[in-house]
């Protein structure tokens, strides 16, 4: 089936698109911006710069994607967005695109990004995060896979936010969040692991445990962080997918980690 764009819509020449695409009242598709199978761009949607969005994504009214960095070291050149498959932005969700010439934002698959809420520039979002309304993701970031950032949380530039992290609301984020865990206030500590998005996911009550048994270490043992990686290293399950996650995160980490709370 042929694109089905509305007359009042503004589509500007070279913009492409797949099959069953829909594009709205008043809706902005640039010259530039790629729209696969199944893409709908409601009304007053925008869509711009050097963007390609993967098949069955949603726009809502208001938003705008793809659109220039606010990176003030923009020097020009053709930097652009990349979003995959089944991704929904609502209602005045910006995302930007990348900074320097060739780099792009990235957005993987069936991430949920509510209304108000921004991805900034060069940011590498992973799979499956929902993130809340007025939350805000700054630049350069990395978010791992079924990430949940809850409403108006604002997570520092350059941080990372491991895989199956919860972070709780208005939680102000300036360091790495570890995978698997809960982070909350302001700055954000850790509080937890996160159980119940883990047993959503369809972890093992083992994994689970394992997940478990970490947390405790790195946060409530008294240890300090060397000590603490040390002997998750040397546990006998140090070679299981979730404490190999764990410490290859901690080892990659550049703004250090979330600390857990006092005492």
């Amino acid at each position: 089936m042929t694109a089905r764009i509305h007359p009042t819509a503004i589509v500007e020449d070279g913009a492409r698109f797949g099959a069953d695409v829909e594009v709205g009242a008043y809706a902005y598709i640039g010259a530039d911006v790629t729209l696969g199978d199944g893409c709908r761009v409601h009304h007053h949607a925008t869509i711009e710069g050097i963007t390609v969005l993967g098949p069955q994504c949603e726009i809502f009214p208001y938003a705008a994607i793809g659109t220039k960095t606010q990176d003030l070291k923009f020097s020009g050149g053709k930097p652009g967005l990349r979003v995959g498959a089944r991704n929904v932005f609502r209602e005045y969700v910006t995302v930007h695109g990348g900074t320097k010439d060739g780099h792009n934002t990235i957005l993987g698959d069936d991430n949920v990004i509510l209304a108000y809420s921004h991805v900034a520039h060069d940011c590498v979002v992973g799979n499956k995060m929902i993130m809340s309304s007025q939350a805000a993701v700054a630049g350069s970031c990395i978010v791992g896979d079924f990430v949940n950032i809850a409403w108006g949380t604002g997570v520092h530039q350059f941080c990372q936010v491991g895989s199956y992290c919860m972070i709780g609301g208005m939680a102000k984020t300036a360091q790495d969040v570890l995978p698997y865990m809960i982070a909350d206030g302001n700055p954000a500590l850790i509080r937890g692991y996160n159980k119940v998005g883990l047993t959503r996911n369809g972890f093992s009550a083992e994994a689970i445990a394992r997940i478990k048994g970490a947390y405790k270490t790195i946060y409530r043992s008294g240890m300090n962080r060397t000590q603490a990686f040390a002997a998750l290293a040397a546990q006998p399950d140090a070679d299981t997918p979730e404490i190999q996650a764990i410490l290859k995160f901690a080892a990659a980490s550049k703004r250090g980690l979330c600390s857990g709370p006092a005492g």
